[in-house]
């Protein structure tokens, strides 16, 4: 929820408890004695000197792990945080304190940590346009508390009943590892421009590994989903079909013969093998690395950068996802910008600092790990939108070549583009019909290279299952990612066969 320190007190007054600002409120300044006009307070101490913007960045933090091996509970966790991060900035310098005690006296010592090293910059004036008008009543999800809504013995339960499943479906599954992860997250920020917003952010993930052995050979699957909603949406349903997919991938790749080596036509299927697209362009799109012209992609909007039919967006507004929010780490809502569109680039990634440097409009994705973190361009759910070709048809083109179903871990250069990224489920396409499983293929070229060198788009966009975690200079945050099946002509595969 966003609104005007004017409007606060008042608003607070006529709401019931599942305001956001309500609840923010409760958790993070009545209790230690703050209101908004000490808020007000604080920011003005820091505008004496000369500075262009701040900000107060409020944040409670509860989670939980539970992981259970073997039938036996292993390990749970659970941990609070909480604490403000105090930021100013001139030009484009930013000076940042934080502070785990919330209270007035933390606050202003913190203001007069930023305002001593703003001190030091030179500050600079640039147009920036207005800002999009704000949806007061964005609500992506519920402001509701998963860790407290289950008892500890039912989390249990459900991690046992994900176990029964999964030994149940093969007989050579001989490990399983079922991990359950639970966040409770309440924000609030208030700006030197006067806007005061809040969130209250639910966040779960259910994870599955398996092993599985024959003949001495042991290979692993994984599946699990999650997004910012209750325990509850893992049902029965829910469950079976994660045991489905981990075991599927490990037993394909127990029968999977090594990879072969060269360059070929690689189809990548939908949905998660959008890390790919995440990691090789998304990253690359971000506001920083391009106002510093560290991106391959720096100085290039208006051009063509990939093929005709390739659009992406970052989406934050989409509800219940793993990496939408109702507003970004800065108080500012997110919305779906088109990063690129028909193959043509049209703009990047921004938070408020890049956006001011760079004169143009804030997009929704300033982003940071906690209160001890400043801000930066980050992705929210990244994807690429459909195409008109059917999955089977785009199979059937390919004489020789890969399928990468799904992807295991990357890495990526931002400034050169080059990625490297290893697909946990592939198969060989011969003579238009996939035929075996492969393993040991890795992926490697350079992201805006490999844009213009897609040749056909399935119409089967699907978002990830709700697993992704992106980091970014010692930073981590919940991200999603998507595509439709792709074809990529040309792309260098890294494998273990002749």
């Amino acid at each position: 929820m966003v609104m005007t320190f004017e409007s606060a007190k008042n608003n607070q007054d006529n709401n019931d408890n599942k305001d956001f600002f309500a609840i923010a409120d409760n958790c993070l300044l009545s209790p230690y004695g703050i209101d908004t006009p000490g808020l007000q307070q604080v920011l003005d101490q820091i505008l004496t000197y000369q500075v262009d913007y701040a900000d107060l960045f409020f944040q409670y933090n509860r989670s939980e792990g539970w992981v259970l091996e073997e039938g036996i509970v292993k390990s749970g966790s659970f941990n609070i945080d909480q604490g403000v991060g105090v930021r100013a900035v001139s030009g484009d310098k930013t000076g940042f304190a934080y502070s785990d005690d919330i209270s007035m006296s933390a606050l202003v010592t913190a203001a007069q940590a930023t305002r001593a090293i703003t001190q030091q910059g030179s500050s600079q004036s640039v147009q920036v346009e207005k800002r999009h008008d704000i949806d007061f009543h964005r609500q992506l999800y519920l402001p509701e508390d998963p860790i407290g809504h289950l008892k500890d013995a039912d989390k249990v339960a459900l991690l046992e009943k994900l176990e029964r499943y999964t030994r149940k479906i093969d007989p050579r599954i001989t490990q399983v590892v079922v991990s359950l992860a639970g966040e409770y997250e309440v924000v609030m920020i208030a700006r030197s421009d006067g806007l005061l917003a809040a969130d209250v952010r639910p966040l779960v993930r259910l994870s599955l590994q398996v092993i599985a052995e024959e003949n001495g050979r042991r290979e692993q699957g994984v599946a699990g989903g999650g997004g910012r909603f209750g325990y509850a949406y893992f049902t029965d349903e829910i469950l079976q079909d994660y045991a489905q997919k981990a075991v599927h991938q490990a037993i394909v790749n127990l029968n999977a013969r090594p990879a072969p080596a060269g360059a070929m036509t690689v189809v990548l299927g939908n949905g998660w093998p959008g890390i790919l697209l995440h990691e090789a362009i998304g990253h690359g799109l971000e506001g920083d690395f391009n106002r510093k012209g560290s991106s391959a992609f720096s100085g290039r909007v208006g051009e063509r950068v990939a093929a005709t039919g390739v659009t992406v967006v970052d989406d934050g507004t989409i509800p219940q996802r793993r990496g939408s929010l109702n507003i970004d780490d800065e108080g500012n809502p997110t919305q779906c910008t088109v990063l690129i569109e028909d193959g043509i680039l049209k703009g990047y990634l921004q938070d408020n600092l890049n956006a001011r440097l760079m004169g143009v409009a804030v997009t929704g994705n300033g982003r940071r790990e906690s209160f001890a973190h400043i801000p930066m361009p980050r992705m929210t759910n990244t994807y690429m939108l459909n195409g008109d070709k059917d999955p089977a048809e785009i199979i059937a083109s390919v004489k020789y070549g890969l399928y990468a179903a799904n992807f295991g871990g990357g890495q990526v250069d931002i400034t050169s583009g080059k990625f490297v990224f290893s697909a946990a489920e592939a198969y060989m396409i011969e003579n238009g019909k996939i035929t075996y499983p492969v393993k040991g293929a890795t992926l490697i070229g350079n992201g805006p290279d490999v844009l213009t060198r897609v040749s056909m788009i399935g119409n089967d966009m699907l978002l990830d299952p709700g697993v992704g975690t992106c980091g970014k200079e010692g930073q981590s945050v919940p991200v999603g990612v998507g595509q439709p099946t792709l074809r990529i002509d040309g792309l260098t595969v890294g494998g273990t066969g002749n």
